[in-house]
């Protein structure tokens, strides 16, 4: 839609401020994989805390993009929801990193300070991120739920 609406596609130069962007990622080395087992709690802290991360991108989108305002709240909404709810499974709840209301600001005071043109690309980098990390967290619950006896 964002390739459509504002001819910000996935091979277009300004994909190079990707690089810029410190999104939280789920990687390998999280536990998310074939060793998630041995490592599932601190795949559980990366995830919620990369969850609550994401908050803050969110917000920024549903300011930006306002055309999907209330999808954007509800995604929102949701994600803050899983990113709680998660941060319970951990055997340390505490070790769960969220971002403080002054990382939080200073983040989102960065993305606003954006160029309409660079804030249409990172909306698309931000969402497209999102979908990825979203992607495995699925995985990894979904293997959870199949190798523990608990429910999600």
């Amino acid at each position: 839609q964002m390739c459509e609406k504002f001819t910000v596609c996935q091979n277009s130069m300004e994909m190079l401020l990707y690089n810029k962007l410190n999104l939280p990622k789920v990687t390998e080395e999280d536990g998310d994989f074939l060793t998630f087992l041995s490592l599932q709690d601190k795949c559980l802290r990366k995830i919620s805390s990369g969850l609550f991360t994401f908050q803050t991108y969110l917000k920024y989108i549903q300011e930006t993009f306002t055309s999907e305002n209330q999808n954007v709240e509800s995604l929102s909404y949701t994600t803050e929801h899983l990113a709680r709810t998660i941060r319970q499974m951990v055997i340390n709840p505490e070790e769960v990193i969220i971002p403080d209301a002054a990382t939080q600001e200073s983040l989102h005071t960065k993305l606003k300070s954006t160029k309409a043109w660079t804030g249409k690309i990172t909306i698309q980098l931000i969402l497209r991120d999102f979908t990825s990390f979203m992607e495995k967290t699925v995985r990894a619950v979904r293997y959870l739920k199949n190798n523990r006896s608990f429910s999600v």
